[in-house]
């Protein structure tokens, strides 16, 4: 009895703790971006209220991010990536569970072990390399990310389609599909609770890079959202009253989708982890 009391009593106080605590750098910025940079200095925990209130952060930093330029930068590496990810991570797992051979098998232990290697590793080499092929520019980026967000994918693609009965492909072929038609007709439109999982996960982190942007795209009209906010960190001034206000603009398209795609999330990531 005295454990059941302190359940109910105790995870509601845990639960509300850990919300505060992981909530508090979203109050930490979205505050302080309405600040003067005096007021953030002053207290960065106090609201912003009299002579440091300045909502004209959001104005100032919307023209100095260059924002409609370089939301479609991002928007369209975001986009193109993402698509091209799941593409090709999905026909790829797709003939790994459908090819019983070891090479396969090989083949989805490759995949899996690239997860382990951190960019940094390949970081010098790989750009180098880029730069020697031209493509230090926009499409030479897209074409990275596909090969850096791909084990995962392939990884969450695998797992789910190992559920996919195969006697739907055998009646397909039967009616005279052939594996493109098999794939793109049948196995496909299956795979939309993963596939908006792995759009997810990819889309949150290509948005918000940043190093790898910074290594590959060198001229300012390709520039990303948070290349751009890097420019609010000068060598001897930090403007930070204009980095937080950017900060939040550059959120927002994020969130938005987020929320629209979110109740796939969960069902996506179980499903796929399902042997």
């Amino acid at each position: 009895m005295e454990n059941s009391r302190m359940k109910r009593v105790g995870l509601p106080i845990l639960s509300s703790l850990l919300a505060i605590l992981f909530l508090s750098p979203l109050y930490i910025v979205f505050t302080n971006s309405f600040k003067t940079q005096k007021g953030i200095f002053l207290n960065v925990m106090s609201l912003p209220f009299g002579k440091y209130f300045s909502p004209g952060n959001y104005a100032e930093a919307f023209t100095q991010l260059d924002f409609i330029r370089s939301f479609f930068n991002s928007l369209l590496i975001t986009v193109s990536s993402t698509i091209i990810i799941i593409i090709f991570a999905s026909m790829a797992a797709w003939m790994m569970v459908r090819t019983k051979s070891k090479l396969s098998s090989f083949l989805f232990f490759l995949f899996a072990s690239a997860m382990l290697i951190p960019f940094q590793s390949v970081m010098l080499p790989l750009i180098r390399l880029m730069g020697k092929l031209k493509l230090l520019n926009p499409f030479g980026l897209i074409f990275m990310y596909l090969g850096f967000g791909s084990s995962l994918s392939i990884i969450l693609y695998h797992g789910f389609i190992k559920n996919i009965p195969k006697e739907l492909e055998e009646a397909a072929t039967l009616d005279g599909c052939n594996k493109f038609q098999v794939f793109w007709h049948i196995i496909f439109p299956l795979l939309k609770p993963i596939t908006v999982t792995v759009s997810i996960l990819n889309a949150m982190w290509i948005w918000n890079d940043f190093l790898l942007p910074q290594l590959v795209i060198n001229k300012h009209e390709w520039h990303t959202i948070p290349l751009k906010m890097f420019f609010f960190f000068g060598q001897f001034s930090k403007k930070w009253h204009l980095a937080l206000a950017g900060l939040v603009i550059a959120m927002i398209p994020i969130i938005i989708f987020y929320f629209f795609a979110q109740k796939h999330i969960v069902k996506g990531v179980t499903d796929g982890s399902i042997k």
